[in-house]
């Protein structure tokens, strides 16, 4: 591995300036100009063999999914990303070419947001590779979407298709910034959560939060064609995978049933679906006009 100085000045040389950032790559902080509204702030560590398998996918698609993650927590609150810093465990064997492929995807989804890299920490050790990004937004002049405003009568939403996504989508998903953005604009967004662990664990993660439960339709949880094509070789249906699989990077929301309504009428984008009704208790699946109680599986982080 080249020493720190030498990597810190290949990274000053692939780091264009940015008009928010006062002080870059290279000193002991960035400067940032200050947010007109809240600062939100976000980090996310992934691990080889946790998160990803390096051998099987590449650096590249793994600094791609580490950017994506954080940027999809600022989108659950309906923010825009402004700045982000990366901080990386490199394996010393190939260290130099992990850091280097690791930056290039990272800047794949930063550039495509506008989000300047403004540091971070590099170090190399006899473990496997870990990077750690740390992502700050900015709310609107609506404030940041939280998880606690939903209410029984809500009705329940998603951006997107759901399930499969360990067939590749986990890796290569675009966060849902834009369409977070837009929907704050047109409705009313009482709670949203991004699906990371999956829809029934983060959908629990929101009734929680407000006080209320849900219930699900079954027949209108849209579903990725990977989904349908991994339930061949599971034993699980495509909708089980879709409740249950995790890493969708979709949005989950709560609106008024006025709101749904409008949403409905004119969708501001493809995809959006309603899934749901929030009521006073409980987390219920409703299929072929049986209601039943619904466990919030998905992925769960041991301690």
């Amino acid at each position: 591995m080249p020493g720190e100085f030498e990597y810190i000045a290949w990274l000053r040389s692939q780091t264009p300036a940015h008009p928010r950032v006062r002080i870059g790559p290279g000193d002991d902080c960035a400067a940032l100009e200050p947010p007109a509204r809240e600062l939100l702030v976000t980090t996310d560590m992934l691990m080889d063999g946790t998160d990803f398998i390096l051998s099987e996918v590449g650096a590249r698609r793994i600094g791609r999914k580490a950017m994506a993650a954080n940027l999809s927590d600022i989108a659950a609150m309906a923010g825009a990303p402004t700045a982000a810093t990366v901080s990386v465990a490199l394996p010393n064997a190939r260290g130099a070419d992990l850091a280097r492929e690791l930056f290039l995807g990272l800047r794949d989804v930063a550039d495509a947001f506008n989000v300047p890299i403004v540091g971070g920490d590099t170090n190399s050790w006899a473990g496997p590779l870990v990077i750690s990004v740390t992502a700050l937004g900015e709310a609107t002049e609506r404030g940041p979407v939280r998880r606690d405003g939903a209410r029984p009568g809500d009705w329940i939403f998603v951006t997107g298709p759901l399930g499969g996504s360990i067939l590749g989508h986990h890796l290569d998903f675009t966060p849902r910034v834009a369409e977070a953005l837009r929907l704050h604009e047109v409705v009313d967004l009482r709670a949203m959560c991004d699906i990371s662990d999956g829809l029934s664990a983060d959908l629990n993660h929101i009734c929680e939060e407000s006080r209320c439960g849900a219930v699900l339709e079954g027949g209108a949880i849209p579903i990725t064609n990977a989904a349908r094509e991994l339930s061949r070789t599971s034993g699980r249906t495509p909708l089980h995978h879709a409740l249950g699989d995790g890493e969708d990077f979709e949005l989950v929301f709560a609106v008024s049933p006025e709101d749904g309504a409008q949403l409905l009428a004119r969708s501001p984008f493809p995809g959006l679906a309603k899934i749901g009704t929030c009521v006073e208790t409980g987390l219920w699946l409703e299929l072929n006009g049986t209601r039943q109680p619904l466990a919030p599986t998905g992925w769960v982080h041991s301690l």
